[in-house]
């Protein structure tokens, strides 16, 4: 079994309040959760409403895989255009 795991530091353009801040990054983590069927979700910087800081996992049994998935999916993030990606680490267990 092999996990890949990441960790994305993100900061919101968009956000002018955290309220502005946790609908932008609601939608992200509904899309990229129905898209790519990944565990995500929101784990640090919770109470600053221009950054945040998202972590998500896949299980697969292939390395390529788990390195193609996450690649995938912060293409598809930084994408969004309502973010910029400022850092990203990529463990891969």
């Amino acid at each position: 079994m092999i996990i890949g795991a990441c960790t994305l530091e993100l900061r919101i353009y968009e956000a002018n309040s955290l309220k502005d801040k946790r609908q932008v990054i609601k939608s992200i983590i509904g899309k990229v959760r129905s898209r790519f069927n990944i565990s995500i979700a929101e784990i640090d910087l919770n109470d600053t409403w221009k950054n945040s800081v998202i972590g998500f996992s896949c299980v697969t049994n292939d390395t390529t895989h788990a390195n193609q998935i996450i690649s995938t999916v912060l293409k598809f993030i930084e994408g969004d255009g309502r973010v910029e990606v400022i850092y990203h680490e990529i463990e891969i267990l």
